[in-house]
């Protein structure tokens, strides 16, 4: 085991990730024969079969799962390691890992963007998705930061409020329910109700609204990304409920306008980290980073959006 390199642990990780050969090479911007050697070189040195074809797939062996588990473990220390290193010398630098949800992925430029131009040696390893990815992403170890709305209840965290999180009925600013002066949710449920899938945030508020004002939670379709909504509503094809966030650069291209309804829907955004992992300096750095600045930096973005 002493002639194991990073780059077999590597490839072992991300063939066990992706369960496929070139989907791990195009992650590691290498060949598939190149991966499938740093594999085969791994069992030799195991002495023992650690991956197996699943018709189109790569699945692991019990061994394989044994040596996936360390070796992301030793990957990840030696990552803390080298930052520790650097801290020492008093250059801030590491890879932040961080996930957030799909609704909060427009608000990460105004946060990300200062931290790191005062931090150059600081790489970044972005993923965006789901509540659930995101989740799995955080219980798997792949990022030690996540934003969201809400914490996972199936997870231990460490979180902290860092912005209000605004949502509003949207609409293009041709549809006729923007030439009333008064709208209600009455309008708004007749007028083809987008939202987004069981579990987001954002559905998970307007379900709630309209169950505190005694409607029934109908909608007109369920989309799956906000991207589709705000396409569909700026054609014309239905009003939508989102995150201000979310349609920011819609607001600022005349694409979207906000519905004029009564009804305010708020919540807070949130940076967590598992309880019982410490964090990298550089994880670290950002999340206090984001706490003491993230609702000004936020307040900004999304009021140039609406000039």
């Amino acid at each position: 085991m002493y002639h194991t390199s990073f780059r077999q642990l590597q490839s072992l990780v991300l063939v066990a990730r992706h369960e496929s050969i070139s989907r791990a090479a195009d992650a590691m911007h290498l060949t598939q024969p190149a991966v499938s050697l740093q594999i085969r070189t791994l069992e030799e040195i195991t002495g023992i079969a650690l991956t197996r074809k699943a018709g189109r797939n790569i699945q692991l062996t019990a061994a394989g799962e044994v040596m996936a588990e360390f070796s992301e473990r030793i990957l990840r220390l030696w990552e803390q390691a080298t930052d520790e290193l650097a801290a020492l010398q008093g250059v801030t630098s590491g890879t932040l890992r961080i996930g957030a949800v799909t609704t909060a992925e427009h608000l990460l430029p105004p946060l990300l963007v200062p931290f790191t131009l005062k931090r150059p040696d600081v790489r970044l390893k972005l993923q965006v998705g789901n509540r659930t990815e995101i989740i799995n992403m955080l219980a798997r170890h792949e990022i030690e930061l996540a934003i969201m709305g809400t914490p996972p209840r199936e997870l231990r965290t460490n979180a902290a409020r860092f912005a209000r999180h605004p949502m509003a009925f949207v609409a293009s600013p041709k549809h006729p329910l923007m030439k009333k002066k008064k709208v209600t949710l009455n309008d708004v449920m007749a007028a083809n109700l987008l939202v987004r899938e069981r579990g987001s945030g954002t559905r998970t508020a307007i379900e709630k609204l309209l169950r505190e004002e005694g409607h029934a939670a109908e909608f007109g379709s369920e989309v799956s990304s906000n991207e589709a909504i705000k396409r569909m509503v700026s054609a014309g094809l239905g009003v939508g409920f989102l995150s201000e966030h979310a349609c920011a650069l819609e607001f600022k291209a005349g694409l979207l306008a906000i519905l004029p309804l009564k009804h305010a829907v708020e919540a807070d955004w949130q940076i967590m980290h598992l309880t019982d992992q410490a964090i990298p300096k550089v994880a670290a750095s950002f999340q206090d980073f984001v706490i003491e600045n993230g609702q000004e930096l936020v307040r900004r973005e999304l009021e140039s959006s609406y000039r």
